[in-house]
């Protein structure tokens, strides 16, 4: 039989194939392309970018989530899309290179205090605190709970423990607390994860208490000190 219809593949063959195709159809490059900067996005901010109905990017997405290409993510009512990780942004990107193009980079509209900063309901939301959380992660101080079904959950480690009560956290008493202990909570304006949870509580309430950040009387936007920046540069290492 001629290899050319797929008898005489072997199965890492065939899974390049099939993922091959996934990619290979225009509607679903454009979502895939669309999320390589990182961010998730919704089914239906996805079937605008593909050009598709809804139920058809419905579709587009199951094929995408079942050759491991994006994984989802529930929160409130709502589920986002994302790559499953950055070896799938990087063959994206290598396919981008051989064909030469280029594409348009991500431009949020949410206004710019905002965005820069503001409360999540009790815990911190915005660029900064997208930026602590993944410096949070670079540092070795969380880690993600695999007994977590959601796969959104996260262990404090031993140095992290250290690091946050040294910040003034005091990790038992927030672990006691009749509520999720650490989780990442999706950032509607970065469209990448910040902490949430209980500790992301405790570390709002720490940057208030300090005055690292202060928060408007009139809005949810929190303005970063000159205080907080030097602090969060010494302590943390994430200059802003």
């Amino acid at each position: 039989m001629d290899v050319a219809d797929g008898t005489n593949l072997g199965h890492d063959e065939v899974a390049v194939c099939q993922m091959a195709a996934a990619i290979g159809e225009p509607a679903r490059a454009r979502m895939l392309y669309c999320l390589i900067d990182g961010r998730a996005r919704t089914s239906t901010e996805l079937a605008v970018i593909a050009d598709v109905t809804p139920s058809t990017a419905s579709v587009h997405l199951q094929r995408l989530k079942t050759e491991r290409l994006v994984k989802v993510f529930a929160q409130g009512k709502h589920r986002y899309y994302s790559l499953v990780g950055a070896n799938v942004a990087a063959a994206l990107e290598a396919l981008s290179v051989l064909a030469g193009g280029a594409r348009k980079p991500f431009v949020p509209n949410t206004p710019n205090r905002l965005r820069a900063a503001r409360t999540c309901y009790d815990h911190m939301a915005g660029t900064i605190a997208v930026l602590l959380h993944d410096r949070f992660k670079a540092l070795g101080w969380l880690l993600r709970a695999t007994e977590s079904r959601r796969g959104d959950s996260y262990h404090v480690t031993p140095d992290g423990e250290k690091a946050f009560e040294l910040a003034g956290i005091d990790i038992d008493a927030t672990r006691m607390l009749r509520r999720r202990f650490a989780c990442a909570c999706l950032d509607w304006s970065e469209r990448r994860p910040h902490l949430g949870g209980a500790l992301g509580a405790a570390v709002l309430k720490m940057v208030l208490q300090r005055k690292w950040v202060v928060q408007d009387l009139d809005s949810r936007v929190l303005s970063l000190t000159s205080l907080g920046r030097r602090e969060m540069l010494s302590r943390f290492g994430l200059q802003l």
